[in-house]
């Protein structure tokens, strides 16, 4: 199918913003880039080859501009601090960041969960939508994100438990 840009917009626009207010949790900084992954995908438009859906393509490159938007902030783009931003975001834990014993744990605790269950809160905690978790893992929308929402209840009642923070 032939795309315009103009389409996209229409179409996507609040689908990528609200994905990338999800991420940021800053209304200025998603506005800023919904913008950029615009500009980006009139770049990219005649590149797309249809592996994806046009939606996955969107918010693959709405992930990107925040992962270098994190970059110009000279904030690492690690896993750990992925888990960080997305514990502290959801949890509404405490300014401080959470310690290097507390993050151990987690990993520990997603060790003891089914592959499925640790990729789906990875890919998550990454910045992913539950659109494309829902396509590498073969499962519904719906299904990805009541395994997200399950684990991460998990993961806080869990810690919780071990004084690690406040339910």
């Amino acid at each position: 199918m032939n795309y315009t840009i103009e389409y996209l917009y229409k179409e996507y626009k609040n689908d990528v913003y609200y994905y990338l207010m999800s991420l940021t949790h800053d209304k200025s900084l998603s506005e800023d880039l919904t913008s950029e992954t615009f500009l980006s995908a009139i770049k990219s438009l005649p590149a797309f080859k249809g592996n994806s859906t046009i939606k996955t393509w969107l918010f693959g490159i709405a992930r990107n501009k925040w992962y270098e938007h994190l970059k110009r902030e000279k904030r690492a783009v690690t896993q750990e601090s992925l888990l960080e931003i997305y514990t502290k975001a959801d949890v509404n834990m405490e300014e401080s960041a959470i310690n290097k014993e507390c993050l151990r744990r987690i990993y520990e605790f997603l060790e003891e969960q089914s592959i499925t269950q640790r990729g789906i809160l990875l890919m998550r905690v990454e910045g992913y939508s539950f659109c494309e978790i829902a396509e590498k893992y073969g499962v519904s929308e719906s299904s990805a994100r009541v395994i997200e929402f399950r684990l991460r209840n998990k993961i806080r009642t869990a810690l919780a438990k071990e004084g690690y923070m406040y339910e």
